[in-house]
């Protein structure tokens, strides 16, 4: 397993499978005006960093940052190829967003996920890595379909 992690364009030709999977899931169990994900093209913003976890050279995993209010930024478009799971790749990746965050000087993290039992793995994730579960933020609005959550660093 030769993992690397780095900034790169979300628009590379070979993250496509990354993004209609993502996109499906999205699709698979919650209604669509409930649906926050970012298209790749909106994404390729300077206000986002975008990141790409590559095993071998394949990508096969995602997550971005998108800055928010000064002090703060959003965690956005987190997915793992369904046969890359279990290998830790998700929270390797959360970690490297919060020590990005850090790094930048950033004092708060934020994000949106769903309340359906498919985003169970990933609440408790963010929950084990300190994220608390908090008011909608930014130009969200309450929706019984979403959990907002966020981190002080």
């Amino acid at each position: 397993m030769t993992l690397t992690i780095a900034a790169e364009s979300p628009l590379g030709a070979d993250l496509d499978q990354l993004f209609q999977r993502h996109t499906a899931e999205m699709h698979a169990d919650t209604p669509p005006e409930s649906i926050h994900m970012l298209p790749k093209e909106a994404l390729a913003d300077p206000a986002i960093r975008f990141l790409v976890i590559r095993d071998a050279g394949q990508p096969v995993a995602m997550g971005a940052v998108k800055a928010l209010e000064p002090g703060s930024a959003e965690v956005k478009s987190m997915h793992v190829l369904a046969e890359h799971r279990g290998r830790g790749l998700s929270r390797m990746l959360l970690r490297r967003i919060i020590e990005d965050a850090r790094a930048a000087g950033l004092q708060r993290l934020s994000l949106e996920t769903g309340v359906q039992p498919g985003f169970l793995a990933a609440r408790g994730l963010y929950a084990r890595e300190g994220f608390t579960e908090c008011p909608p933020f930014g130009s969200y609005r309450a929706d019984p379909n979403s959990v907002f959550m966020t981190l002080l660093l």
